[in-house]
Parts: structure tokens; C-alpha cells; sequence
């Protein structure tokens, strides 16, 4: 998901296809071996049985009786049936196998006319326009199951600066994917740039739009590679830029510097969580939508990220964590379930009771923790 949602498709593909190739050529040839040795084990366990039956006449003139030869094929298939036994028992994992394997291929059969579509989605995209509309969409996760979003219109313009607020479970998460391209509504449209995000293909909707979420990964390599992630051409003075207007110099200096090798496991949550904005910052895509993804930074570190990508040419779309990231924003979306209220903040405070509640919620001071 968070792959496709940052455009990442390429470079993923590209740093795990060799590996790939290779496990497929392993996993090729010891199926090869196996094949043979099956075949092998199985014409071989017959070969006793067959030599009796096709030389039963010759044996019988020679004076064997017919007894003999009963008991003689009798204690053959007697012997091969624990063999017998194993090798059906062995075909049987990779016969299932087989078959699953076969239905999903059946099932992804239109996987080519997805890639040619694509490719034509990417010449017939929007033209440079990055506004989003949202045209009667619901979505639920499953056949029969409540809607998160039910016949949602929302219009995102040009350059806005639009806050999601709600209880947790709510749908803001569901709501971010809708209109990212990550999730298909069930009924009605997101358009982005004036075109259906179904007919954008994956490379026009991944430089049309960047979904940070709450979990930031920062992958193993140089800084620079994570940093350039989606924008690989992304001069110094492009990463200096984005690095000072979100607060990362001391973070950048306590890595090395661009081309140090950054090990991810040993950085907080926040610190990956600045990695991770950066990269967003500097990529191409005029809407960025951040799920939560400043919920590990403190106060004035989100205050100065948020202020910094709405300075940023293109549309920002922030599901807030906390109520300052709502009162910064130009709009406020209050999800309730059904009902959906947009407006500023004076203006919400009148019309929903519930923006009203987690507005007071918010407020009310954290009490610290008791001590052991």
C-alpha cells in the first residue's frame, strides 16, 4: 500500500527483481530434480510387478506354478505399498499447491490489459491540474458490511489546505486511500485533475500525489537514496532546502550527511518520521496527503513540518493527530459516521457537536504519568 501510494513501484521492482529471477531459477531447477526423481521412484516401483506379469508365461514353463507366481506378486505390492504410500502422500502438498497456484493464475489472467491500460492512462492524464473531487463515494470493506464513507462530495481545490478530523476508527485512514487511488469506491467517483483516478495510470497518479502514512519507513542504503527516493534527480541544494524548512539539519548532521549509510533500526519514530517527510517534500507530486504522519513529532516540530507543506506549492491534506494541525488548516472535514460537515474552525464550533467535543477533548491537559 505504501509503496503504490508514494510511487515507488519502479525502484521496489528494481531492488528485488534480481533476486527474484534467481529465487525463480532455484525454485525451477529443484522442481526439475524432483520431477525426474518422481517419475523415477514411480516407473521403478512398478518395474518388480511388470517383469513378473510379462514373464509369468516363460516362469510357468520353466515349471513354476501359478501359486508361485500369486505369491510372488502378492509379496511385491506388499513391499512397494509403503513406497506407494510416500509418494502419494509426497505429491499431494505440491499437487494442491499446483492447483492454488493455477486459480490465481486464472484470476490474474487480465493482468496484461491492466499494464496496457496503464501505459494509456499515462497519456491521457489531467494536464497539470492537481484539484480533487469526491462525487457521491461510498466504500465498505466488505459485501454487506457497514460503509466507512457513505455518498461523500467534497470538493478539494487547487492549493487548499484541508484537515480530516474524527474519532479513531472513524474512516480517515479509509478516506485518505479513497482519495489517493489506493482504494476503490464501491459507489461514485474520485477525480483528481479532472480525470477518474481509475483511468490515471499508476505512474500519472504516483506524480500526481504522495500518501505519508503514520508508520514511516526508512529503508537501508545512504541518506540520499532514502531522501531522493521519488525524485531521484533532486539536487543538494533541492535536500538543503527541504531539510531546513522542516527543522532536519541536526538530524542530517547526527547521520553523516547525505551520503552516510543510515541503519533504520536504531533511529526513534520520529526521526524516521522527518526521513520520511523529506522525501515527501522534495517529490514531484503537487498533493500530499499525510496520515498522521507527524504523530511522533513533538508540537513544534508538527507545527513547523505542517507550515512548511503548506507553504509548498500543491494541495496538502493532513489527518489531524492533534487539534493545532486542525486550527492551521484552511478546512476542517469532520467525519461522524454518516454525516460529514466541512467549514473553518468558528464555523464548526457552531454547526458539530461532535468537532465540538474534540476540540474540548484535545484541550483538556494529558496528567502525567504516576510514578512506580
Amino acid at each position: 500500500r505504501d509503496i503504490a501510494a508514494c510511487g515507488g513501484q519502479e525502484l521496489a521492482h528494481a531492488s528485488v527483481a534480481g533476486h527474484i529471477d534467481s529465487a525463480q531459477a532455484a525454485t525451477t531447477k529443484v522442481s526439475r530434480l524432483t520431477a525426474v526423481a518422481t517419475v523415477a521412484v514411480a516407473l521403478g516401483g512398478w518395474v518388480p510387478l511388470i517383469l513378473i506379469l510379462a514373464f509369468g508365461s516363460w516362469l510357468i514353463e520353466q515349471g513354476a506354478t501359478t501359486g508361485v507366481l500369486l505369491g510372488a506378486a502378492t509379496y511385491v505390492l506388499q513391499g512397494l505399498q509403503p513406497a506407494l504410500q510416500t509418494l502419494v502422500d509426497g505429491l499431494a502438498g505440491p499437487g494442491l499447491w499446483l492447483m492454488v497456484t493455477l486459480k490465481r493464475i486464472v484470476e490474474t489472467g487480465g493482468a496484461e490489459e491492466a499494464v496496457s491500460s496503464d501505459a494509456d492512462g499515462d497519456q491521457d492524464a489531467a494536464d497539470g491540474r492537481h484539484d480533487m473531487e469526491l462525487t457521491g463515494v461510498s466504500f465498505a470493506y466488505s459485501q454487506g458490511a457497514e460503509p466507512v464513507v457513505r455518498c461523500l462530495d467534497l470538493v478539494v481545490s487547487e492549493d487548499d489546505h484541508l484537515a480530516v478530523v474524527g474519532p479513531s476508527g472513524i474512516g480517515k485512514s479509509t478516506l485518505a486511500g479513497l482519495m489517493t487511488g489506493l482504494l476503490e469506491p464501491q459507489v461514485g467517483h474520485v477525480w483528481l485533475g479532472g480525470v477518474d483516478v481509475r483511468d490515471l495510470g499508476m505512474g500519472q497518479l504516483a506524480r500526481q500525489r504522495v500518501l505519508i502514512p503514520q508508520e514511516a519507513y526508512v529503508f537501508s542504503g545512504t541518506l540520499r537514496e532514502n531522501l531522493t527516493y521519488l525524485r531521484s534527480e533532486a539536487s543538494d541544494a533541492d535536500l538543503d532546502q527541504a531539510v531546513r524548512l522542516l527543522g532536519a539539519d541536526l538530524l542530517v548532521r547526527q547521520l553523516g550527511g547525505y551520503d552516510a549509510d543510515v541503519d533504520p533500526s536504531p533511529l526513534s519514530a520520529g526521526e524516521r518520521q522527518l526521513i520520511t517527510l523529506i522525501r515527501a517534500y522534495v517529490s514531484p507530486a503537487p498533493v500530499i496527503v499525510l496520515d498522521e504522519a507527524t504523530c511522533h513529532l513533538d508540537p513544534a516540530a508538527e507545527a513547523r513540518v505542517e507550515h512548511a507543506f503548506a507553504q509548498r506549492p500543491g494541495t496538502l491534506i493532513v489527518i489531524a493527530h492533534r487539534i493545532s494541525s486542525a486550527l492551521r488548516a484552511r478546512r476542517i472535514l469532520v467525519m461522524d459516521g454518516a454525516a460529514v460537515t466541512v467549514g473553518d474552525h468558528d464555523e464548526l464550533l457552531v454547526r458539530s457537536a461532535l468537532y465540538r467535543d474534540l476540540v474540548g477533548h484535545w484541550q483538556v491537559p494529558m496528567e502525567p504519568a504516576p510514578s512506580p
